[in-house]
């Protein structure tokens, strides 16, 4: 039954982020190891929750929306593996700047 679902859609105020990936290659064309690449600490927006209610019940609305590029703490969110890729879910309060 789980392997029916078709996308992960974020609940309150949560994003779905997938991580930019670093460079495989140098400038002159020499392929990276893949322990020698470094974590960049931007991502994309791929979803967001409708976001979450404050203590008088209004709905709080999320600051980014899918597409755009943000900054990411260097410790946190939760990974989630779906068909192969592998996202990071952050609740909206947790990303740090949005990249324009």
């Amino acid at each position: 039954m789980a392997s029916n679902f078709k996308k992960i859609v974020p609940l309150f105020d949560r994003v779905l982020i997938q991580r930019v990936k670093a460079a495989e290659r140098t400038a002159s064309g020499l392929f990276i190891p893949e322990k020698a690449q470094e974590t960049l600490n931007e991502g994309l927006v791929i979803a967001t929750g409708p976001g979450a209610a404050d203590k008088s019940g209004n709905i709080q609305p999320i600051a980014v929306k899918a597409g755009d590029k943000v900054l990411l703490p260097p410790y946190g969110g939760n990974t989630v593996k779906f068909n192969g890729e592998e996202y990071l879910l952050y609740t909206d309060k947790d990303l740090l700047a949005k990249l324009e």
